[in-house]
């Protein structure tokens, strides 16, 4: 089933994951994509509507960042929100000027009259972040919205198809933000709101059954959520061809690897097999102090057990890693920073034999993973666990990591867990 879909073209600001979750969130479906991504490219996905990010730039400087103008020439409804509103207006003729001070904080609106703004209180609070704006509008353009500091606050075309807004709709501090963002994708792009996780969970594993067949699967399970649901995925659709590797290297928190076996083996009657390689990985950190070594020597110990392991199983067909959404846009895209390598299962691919990666939840965010678990039936102590980093509790510890610390931290990390549970 292919479901409607929004595009959100990042220009590097700062609320460019936040602006597609708020989209999901509504029920549409919505993907981030670079600024520079090709008017071909966006024609081929065929959405029902584009929003524009804010960002750091400026549109008249000589390296701003700019995106094909035949794409507001398509036909779409198109949001520019902050630098998006004033790339909007610069490209079709209006003027952007540099404000002799910044507005940043809370401030004051009037919304006027109109689709955009259905609903929504006309006097009213926003979020502003921004020092440049739009001074005139091109030719035909109405003000809808302004403020003291910010004459065009928002406003849109003759045709009622591109819009541009100065604040953020998509921050909690703009009062009737979500209502904003609501009647956009409702009202002006008349979406159907099909995006929820019961179905994508019937469309995935109807897809997975289709894509595996008869053939093998190997998933290394860490416990935490993103392989947890990505595993309970592939197990509800091809079974017993599914083979689940725990590698307990000692650095887990307290009953963590039970409660696995419990919950996946035992429950689900997943073909779960738990390596118990504690001593070798404590055998290796001993007198580590730096916590970038430690992680270096976990990581590399890791994938050597992996690879004992899977000798022992043979050749499978695919390798599922639990890659989600924000993994890839935070591996570095377009305009946006690289904040960490995308990497779920270390150095794995380079060290086993299989034909291809299946990432079931590569487009989703950490949320959405979250309502899948649920969908899928998985207890809450699996689905809302707060999330734990591969290397264990061994980068939790000042200094060199014996057994007498990891117990101390153990006990502690479990006590504050239940206590955060209970409140």
């Amino acid at each position: 089933m292919k479901h409607q879909t929004v595009i959100v073209l990042d220009f590097g600001g700062q609320y460019n994951q936040l602006i597609a979750r708020r989209v999901r969130d509504m029920g549409v479906y919505c993907e981030l994509l670079p600024y520079s991504t090709s008017i071909e490219k966006i024609k081929q996905i065929s959405p029902i509507a584009l929003i524009l990010t804010g960002g750091p730039n400026s549109v008249f400087e000589e390296k701003a960042l700019a995106m094909d103008p035949g794409i507001l020439e398509l036909g779409i409804p198109v949001l520019g929100i902050c630098y998006g509103a004033q790339l909007i207006a610069h490209l079709r003729g209006g003027k952007v000027k540099t404000s002799l001070s910044k507005e940043y904080g809370k401030h004051s609106i009037t919304y006027s009259d109109c689709t955009l703004f259905d609903g929504v209180t006309k006097e009213n609070i926003c979020w502003m972040s921004h020092t440049d704006y739009v001074s005139s509008l091109p030719e035909g353009y109405e003000v809808l919205a302004l403020t003291k500091g910010c004459p065009i606050a928002a406003y849109s075309d003759a045709g009622g198809k591109l819009f541009g807004v100065q604040f953020h709709p998509e921050v909690v501090h703009t009062v009737d933000g979500n209502k904003i963002l609501r009647n956009f994708l409702y009202g002006i792009a008349k979406a159907q709101g099909d995006w929820t996780m019961s179905c994508f969970v019937s469309n995935m594993v109807a897809w997975l059954k289709q894509k595996i067949g008869d053939k093998k699967v190997l998933c290394a399970m860490s416990g935490g959520v993103d392989s947890a649901v990505a595993a309970t995925l592939i197990h509800k659709a091809v079974g017993s061809q599914l083979t689940c590797i725990l590698v307990d290297h000692g650095l887990m928190r307290k009953y963590e690897v039970e409660q696995v076996m419990s919950v996946f083996k035992d429950g689900l009657g997943m073909n779960l097999q738990m390596i118990d390689a504690s001593e070798r990985f404590l055998s290796k950190l001993t007198e580590v102090k730096d916590p970038e070594q430690k992680r270096k020597i976990i990581g590399a110990e890791f994938i050597r057990v992996f690879e004992d392991v899977s000798k022992t199983i043979g050749k499978v067909d695919y390798l599922v890693q639990g890659t989600i959404y924000p993994d890839i846009v935070e591996s570095g895209f377009g305009s946006s920073a690289l904040i960490k390598s995308h990497h779920n299962v270390g150095g794995l691919p380079s060290v086993i034999d299989f034909k291809e990666i299946i990432e079931p939840l590569r487009d989703l965010f950490k949320d959405e993973v979250r309502k899948v678990g649920f969908e899928l039936g998985l207890d809450e102590s699996i689905v809302m666990r707060q999330p734990f980093p591969g290397p264990g509790l061994g980068i939790r510890i000042i200094g060199d990591i014996t057994k007498e610390k990891l117990d101390i931290l153990r006990d502690a990390d479990y006590i504050m867990r239940d206590e955060i549970a209970l409140a």
